[in-house]
């Protein structure tokens, strides 16, 4: 069987990394499922979502010339909650006179909540000169105070 990119294929893990699982394909190729790959939400281990012998249904990414291919199970699962949600608001709407508040699009950065706003860079710049002006004076004061000190104490004998 060819496996050409864009086909959805059926194959099973055989083995698990810390960057993603290897998943051999029909006619005993085998190709990578990057961790990015495995799931739509976060995946910090792979082998919280995958296990070795597990079947599972890929979509072919890519196939470069060294025979290198690239897979995704997320892909594939993105399709169904979008249909699966379509279809609860089509039995809801048929059911009853209910509607739902419409709902927001997700916020999908999950690094920075939407009430943090970043400083821009002439604030940093300026916090930045004002405690390395204060660390400078610091040091200055103290290198100073040594200098005093030791001159003063030393016997000539």
């Amino acid at each position: 069987m060819s496996i050409e990119v864009g086909s959805v294929v059926e194959g099973v893990v055989t083995g698990i990394t810390n960057f993603g699982a290897f998943v051999e394909l029909p006619g005993g190729k085998v190709g990578l499922v990057h961790i990015s790959e495995v799931a739509d939400v976060y995946v910090k281990d792979v082998k919280d979502f995958l296990k070795e012998k597990d079947k599972v249904k890929v979509k072919v990414l890519t196939v470069d010339e060294r025979g290198k291919i690239g897979l995704s199970i997320k892909q594939l699962q993105e399709n169904k909650p979008a249909e699966h949600q379509q279809n609860q608001q089509t039995q809801k709407s048929a059911s009853s006179s209910y509607h739902p508040a419409p709902r927001r699009a997700p916020n999908n950065d999950f690094r920075r909540p939407n009430r943090y706003i970043a400083p821009s860079f002439e604030d940093k710049l300026t916090k930045f000169l004002k405690d390395s002006d204060e660390r400078l004076t610091d040091l200055r004061k103290n290198t100073d105070s040594k200098r005093g000190g030791r001159g003063g104490s030393r016997r000539s004998e």
